[in-house]
């Protein structure tokens, strides 16, 4: 929920206004908290939702979902639960003209390390997933070792500003 907020909140001081999101698959426990923190932020801002599309976190269906988000151009911005599905994205909004981050802005989420070099680089939020592993293990050892379970892990999330965010384009 952190890094959607995180996401919205760097869009919104950007200027953008109409804020889509390509979720993971329902009934994933991360594609739920992008979506939650997504909604929330966007709400804060004092935004309507734009589209919620749901997605599978290949960059096959980035690329699906992006050719048809570039035929509508109803969004300024598209937030990615992703960086694989950012990349397939990336390719179809290329494919069909749209230009990052001149025309759309685009977010991902998990700076796998290839994200950097994306064309163009991709914005995303970065997880430090050596910490976040071993606080799992620690709280799992905890959980074995008395029975009890252990408080909820959070691990804050940074957001990585690369070159496929900018300030939206002039209204038509």
């Amino acid at each position: 929920q952190e890094g959607a907020r995180l996401v919205v909140e760097h869009l919104v001081s950007l200027g953008h206004r109409k804020i889509g999101h390509l979720s993971g698959p329902a009934g994933w426990i991360d594609a739920a908290a992008r979506i939650e923190g997504w909604r929330d932020a966007v709400a804060a801002a004092g935004l309507d939702p734009a589209p919620l599309i749901e997605g599978d976190w290949t960059a096959e269906c980035g690329y699906r979902q992006g050719l048809e988000i570039a035929a509508e151009r109803s969004i300024t911005a598209l937030f990615v639960a992703n960086d694989q599905m950012a990349l397939g994205v990336l390719r179809a909004f290329h494919e069909a003209g749209v230009r990052v981050p001149e025309d759309i802005s685009v977010v991902g989420f998990d700076d796998q390390p290839e994200a950097a070099y994306f064309i163009p680089p991709l914005t995303t939020v970065a997880q430090d997933f050596e910490e976040l592993g071993q606080r799992c293990i620690s709280l799992l050892l905890d959980r074995l070792e008395t029975g009890q379970p252990g408080a909820p892990v959070t691990v804050r999330p940074r957001l990585v500003v690369r070159n496929t965010t900018s300030t939206p384009p002039p209204p038509n």
